[in-house]
């Protein structure tokens, strides 16, 4: 299996895939392939814990079905872009090198990769919508692939070490590094601070990375350029109405 990455601000995943070889996505992350190769629809692979495995994939925010990628007979080619202007950044996963993501970066993976919830609080509503804040815990043997909005920012931390980071700027790190959602104290804070209130707190030893536009304050700020239903009618107001959709889903 040869892969690479592509683009610059909005980059695109392809694989040239050797006679039966394969990756898994969830669905719909498609963007083109081959004619070779064979699509089939599961829900769960790589021996992920039967239906508990799929009932933690989608509590970790994912899909409920995946899909597989397979080429037949000769090399195929299969293709994954971003979707929001951003980075792919490759993870080899095994025994000690666990990593937990934020819960839209799954891009795709080998077959022997799981994914399920690595952590869940609930934030209230905010910029984080009512199933508050996620995280996807991705383990197994083999490779993934995520997608990090906006430019991706490396963070190694020592041993007791630990840096404050807004939630949604937190993209992935290793499962070495521990992690809890605080709030910063103080009635000013409370008032005037908005989402700020809750940050997350990350203390090595191991690698963060983390993007600077976090997919949930982008879709605020779209939000400031809806037209209203009264304004535009019908049309527009159901463009505002997915703004609004993926702003719930954060």
């Amino acid at each position: 299996m040869q892969s690479r990455i592509q683009g610059t601000t909005m980059p695109v995943l392809e694989f040239i895939l050797e006679p039966n070889e394969s990756v898994i996505s969830e669905a719909g992350e498609l963007s083109w392939m081959s004619s070779n190769v064979q699509m089939t629809t599961h829900t769960q692979f790589g021996g992920g814990g039967g239906l508990f495995g799929v009932l933690q994939r989608v509590a970790g925010g994912g899909t409920l079905f995946m899909t597989e990628y397979r080429a037949q007979g000769s090399p195929g080619e299969v293709a994954f872009a971003t979707k929001v202007p951003g980075h792919i950044l490759p993870l080899e996963i095994g025994p000690g090198h666990e990593f937990l993501i934020h819960r839209h970066g799954f891009l795709c993976a080998t077959p022997q990769i799981q994914v399920g919830v690595g952590f869940q609080q609930s934030l209230g509503a905010g910029i984080f919508g009512g199933d508050g804040f996620l995280l996807q815990r991705v383990t197994g043997s083999g490779m993934a692939w995520i997608e990090l909005s906006g430019e991706v920012i490396l963070k190694e931390l020592l041993p007791g070490q630990t840096i404050f980071v807004h939630p949604g700027h937190v993209g992935a790190f290793q499962s070495s590094v521990n992690f809890q959602i605080s709030t910063v104290p103080g009635i000013k804070n409370m008032i005037f601070g908005g989402d700020g209130i809750f940050l997350a707190a990350l203390t090595g030893p191991g690698k963060v990375w983390l993007q600077t536009l976090p997919i949930s304050r982008l879709a605020h700020k779209l939000l400031e350029y809806m037209p209203s239903p009264g304004a535009q009618g019908a049309e527009a107001g159901g463009v505002a109405g997915i703004v609004g959709s993926l702003l719930k889903g954060m």
